[in-house]
């Protein structure tokens, strides 16, 4: 988006700089072929100037570009002034950031100083857009408004609608607040009302709150410590079960969630090395509520390439709900387990438990996979359009369960263990910029349940996450 400009360093525009470095001056005819080394050239800058700002506040960009005054080689100040760049660019509120650096001409410069300018555009004070939005085996239809800068400290307000492919509806208006203009440390105001139906369990959820989340980097990692409270109305359709309809009616729900991550891979969507960890524990009932339960959850998730370009992935996640204080689960709350996205081979939320065919959920799950992913057969268009392809060959497994904190280790284990499902197959992947991936799998289900709903055969799937 930026832009970097230099005078040139030549013996008319930097005097003093030639006769102190001894930096040889161009050729006379102007013809090209003197090269300058600027490695280790000693540079003072002096100044450093901000041009363009309107509503947004100096002390936002000064605080970032203020590095730059110990730079002390002209390498070294167009290295910090570039990081500078990328950090006024990074929050949001420019369209464009250019950096000029020039000698200082002042009565009692320096022989080594330097001037830097940055000059930036700042974005319109409301900006909106209509994109879509690809979720886990559902597409929705976005209409945004955005409002960046509000106060001149790169806050911005954000207004979305969406609708779904499933008909999930949502609306969401969020403040969020920069900690010192940095945008890794953020605290974020929410307020939501979220309408979705979930047919393999028989119902329609309702969900209207709002929410207070603090992010920020941490030791090797990210933290999120987040509030919510939420108002839930779960309804019937024509055909929900019994079991459904005993939990049908308002719910109030007030939590407090903590979530750990470290993600070191080299992309989200088809990643080639790295891992991912990511913890999350929610506590609800204690800041009001008549919900109250703990829940842990975690996930992981390993990457590494072996050769030609074959990429090896296992994953693994698992879960633990605790009602507390001899309260019962509610189904909104519980897990859910297979899909195209999850144990493969199944219907969504097709393992466990179900009540005159309405997935009812459990309280515990495990899921592991594995992956061997190469390119097409011959690499055709390799290096563009075939890139965004990729076959693999799959081992999915997985249980849900309830397990009781009170029971010695062993037999939870045996619980986790027992009539555990599994499949495999091979299928074709296709990745949407980084973002999102398809996947049309054929699927064999090799153990599965009485009460489980398979999906033998081929099997379709949309996502960002998937197991």
């Amino acid at each position: 988006m930026g832009t970097v400009h230099a005078k040139t360093l030549d013996s008319e525009t930097f005097p003093a700089m030639v006769a102190h470095q001894g930096i040889p001056p161009p050729p006379p005819d102007g013809k090209r072929g003197h090269v300058l080394v600027l490695d280790n050239q000693k540079a003072k800058v002096e100044h450093i100037y901000i041009e363009g700002l309107s509503k947004t506040k100096s002390d936002v960009v000064t605080n970032i570009a203020k590095d730059v005054l110990q730079a002390e080689s002209i390498q070294d100040v167009i290295r910090k002034s570039t990081e500078a760049r990328a950090k006024m660019e990074k929050l949001g509120i420019f369209k464009n950031v250019g950096i000029l650096i020039d000698t200082n001409k002042g009565p009692k410069a320096h022989p080594d100083g330097l001037n830097v300018t940055f000059e930036v555009k700042e974005m319109r004070s409301v900006t909106g857009g209509i994109h879509t939005l690809v979720g886990n085996n559902e597409g929705s239809l976005v209409v945004g408004v955005k409002m960046p800068n509000v106060f001149g400290r790169a806050e911005k307000l954000v207004s979305e609608y969406s609708y779904g492919s499933r008909k999930s509806t949502s609306y969401q208006a969020s403040f969020i607040k920069p900690i010192q203009a940095d945008l890794d440390k953020c605290i974020t105001a929410s307020g939501f009302k979220m309408m979705a139906d979930y047919l393999p369990s028989g119902y329609k959820q309702t969900d209207k709150g709002i929410s207070l989340d603090l992010s920020f980097p941490s030791f090797i990692g990210r933290q999120s410590l987040r509030w919510e409270g939420v108002w839930r109305e779960l309804s019937c359709l024509r055909t929900s079960s019994f079991a459904v309809r005993e939990e049908a009616g308002h719910t109030l729900k007030s939590c407090l969630k903590h979530t750990y991550t470290r993600d070191t891979r080299d992309e989200n969507v088809l990643p080639s090395s790295g891992y991912l960890l990511k913890l999350n524990q929610e506590l609800a009932g204690y800041t009001g509520g008549d919900i109250k339960f703990f829940k842990e959850e975690m996930e992981l998730q390993l990457n590494q390439k072996l050769f030609w370009d074959i990429v090896v992935s296992c994953s693994l996640s698992g879960g633990m709900l605790k009602p507390l204080e001899k309260t019962k689960s509610n189904i909104l709350d519980r897990f859910f387990l297979g899909g195209p996205n999850s144990v493969r081979g199944f219907m969504l939320r097709g393992i466990g438990p179900h009540q005159d065919g309405d997935a009812v959920g459990s309280e515990a799950y495990w899921a592991t996979g594995l992956h061997v992913y190469s390119p097409l057969p011959f690499n055709p268009a390799k290096g563009g359009f075939g890139d965004l392809f990729r076959t693999h060959f799959f081992v999915n497994a997985g249980n849900l369960t309830t397990i009781n904190l009170d029971d010695p280790w062993n037999k939870n284990k045996d619980k986790k263990l027992e009539n555990f499902r599994w499949s495999y197959g091979v299928g074709l992947v296709v990745r949407f910029g980084r973002i999102a991936r398809m996947e049309l799998n054929y699927c064999v289900p090799m153990r599965a349940a009485n009460s489980d709903k398979i999906s033998e055969g081929f099997q379709f799937g949309i996502g960002v996450n998937f197991l």
